[in-house]
């Protein structure tokens, strides 16, 4: 059980309520813990995660772990998938580790419930070489399986290859000879990339890290350490097509849609916007701000090599990502940026919440969530190399804690402990002020949306200016000096 002590919460006017979850690396405990830094639920499970995980709306988790006996070895290596019920019962698990392959890194959970993997495939150097590669080394080229549930296992449904994707300009009698800046779709082969450093010995090419999907656009995306790059495919296309160029949404096959961060990886000159490691690439989530941006960790991005969260907003025409023959794809700078707290040289991660802030996972550091302004609001010293936040109103939180998750009633009176209180005016249109109390009496007061949101926090008053929030009906709940707790519903109108 982890300490509270651990915990240290800054409430604030812009706190937003709701759940992280996470598993540490090589660790069996699960957590889901909640604004308070209060453990909500936890899952005791029989072997170690390997990286990352999820919640299903029906409250069960999927996660990523660490098959024992793994033939191929390398940083957050997993080899295995299990969803779990709230109880710690295993409900599917699926093996995807050979001599030649093994999963490794990221999940992302898909809205039909199959769930996005990366792995690495072992090839020769030999075999390379017949390709125009002109190392020495065996390598590991990165692979995307798509796993459905089968009865108590898994089966692969869609599969992408990095080995399809390889060109090469240095031997016009090897396959795929063509000038590697007329071709960004398509990987150089012999691209020169940043690994060799801080872990064991390994064939990992490119340390894919980060994974994600876009139901809309059905659409996947990646990050790449080694090649300071995120990456986007197409995930309309059958296998055969995702072995090809043409086919799908794009008509493009499985060639990369759009790639951004070192222009100088496929010839092309242009400013290298992710300076070093990249991690954590998500699309923000639709009714959001920024949504539709990819975010990301860009760990060495900011001034002094600092680590910072960056989101872009590449042009898009239907499918397709426009760019000008020679030139980067734009843009050509980072279109919003969050500098964080402290730095981590690998791993982490983050999301935007609906009310504008912004939730970090530092790996090797702490989790904390920062306001619109980079006001640090809420922190939770526990260090795990991904983290994910839920909030109050989701599926999976709601099937596994309950109707009201967050403790925030939206009936007129509370639980038993609770007092109903007047409200005035209300309707309200400027301010709401609560009656038969003085405001040395409160400790604190929130304002609390239909969706169970605080979106608003006070201390040492009686009243909430509520003028800048959209019409509809609110709850104000105060904590007293005494210890009572009130609560009333007030109507915003404007």
């Amino acid at each position: 059980m982890l300490s509270l002590g651990l915990f240290l919460a800054f409430l604030s006017p812009a706190q937003f309520d709701g759940f992280a979850l996470y598993n540490n690396q090589n660790q069996s405990t699960a957590y889901l813990i909640n604004a308070s830094g209060q453990i909500a639920h936890s899952w005791s499970l029989p072997s170690n995660a390997n990286y990352a995980m999820a919640l299903k709306p029906n409250g069960n988790i999927v996660r990523g772990a660490v098959n024992q006996g793994n033939s191929l070895n390398g940083a957050a290596v997993g080899g295995k998938l299990q969803e779990f019920t709230p109880n710690g019962t295993l409900v599917w698990e699926f093996v995807y580790s050979t001599s030649q392959y093994v999963t490794h890194h990221d999940i992302c959970l898909m809205p039909n419930g199959n769930v996005l993997m990366t792995a690495w495939v072992a090839q020769t150097n030999a075999a390379l070489q017949a390709l125009g590669y002109t190392g020495n080394s065996a390598k590991w080229p990165t692979r995307i399986i798509e796993v459905a549930q089968n009865g108590s296992g898994g089966a692969v449904v869609w599969e992408w290859n990095m080995l399809d994707r390889f060109i090469q300009f240095v031997d016009a009698n090897k396959p795929n000879y063509m000038p590697i800046a007329d071709h960004p779709e398509r990987m150089n082969i012999n691209v020169v990339t940043s690994a060799g450093g801080g872990g064991p010995p390994s064939g990992d090419w490119f340390h894919v890290n980060g994974i994600d999907y876009n139901a809309d656009l059905d659409q996947i995306v990646f990050s790449s350490r080694y090649l300071s790059e995120i990456f986007i495919i197409d995930h309309s296309t059958t296998t055969a097509e995702a072995a090809g160029h043409t086919g799908g949404n794009s008509g493009m096959g499985g060639d990369f849609l759009f790639r951004w961060g070192k222009p100088a990886n496929y010839g092309t000159p242009g400013t290298q916007t992710i300076a070093g490691a990249v991690h954590d690439v998500r699309w923000i989530k639709a009714g959001r701000p920024n949504a539709g941006y990819l975010q990301f960790v860009n760990n060495v991005g900011g001034p002094g090599n600092s680590t910072v969260i960056d989101a872009i907003n590449p042009e898009r025409d239907g499918y397709l990502y426009p760019r000008s023959a020679g030139s980067a794809y734009g843009p050509s700078v980072y279109d919003w940026r969050h500098s964080c707290v402290a730095n981590s040289a690998g791993q982490s991660a983050s999301d935007r919440m609906p009310n504008g802030n912004t939730f970090v996972a530092l790996s090797e550091e702490y989790m904390y969530e920062v306001n619109e302004a980079g006001t640090v609001i809420w922190q939770y010293n526990a260090s795990p190399q991904k983290a994910f936040r839920y909030t109050c109103d989701d599926p999976g939180i709601i099937a596994l804690l309950g109707d009201d998750p967050c403790g925030l009633s939206t009936g007129v009176t509370g639980p038993i402990d609770e007092r109903t209180i007047t409200l005035f005016p209300n309707p309200a249109n400027n301010s709401v002020t609560l009656s038969g109390v003085v405001p040395g009496e409160v400790a604190s007061i929130v304002l609390i949306d239909a969706t169970g949101r605080e979106v608003l926090r006070s201390s040492n008053t009686v009243q909430l200016d509520v003028h800048a929030q959209p019409a509809g009906l609110y709850h104000v709940r105060a904590a007293l000096s005494s210890g009572e707790r009130v609560v009333g519903r007030v109507m915003v109108e404007h």
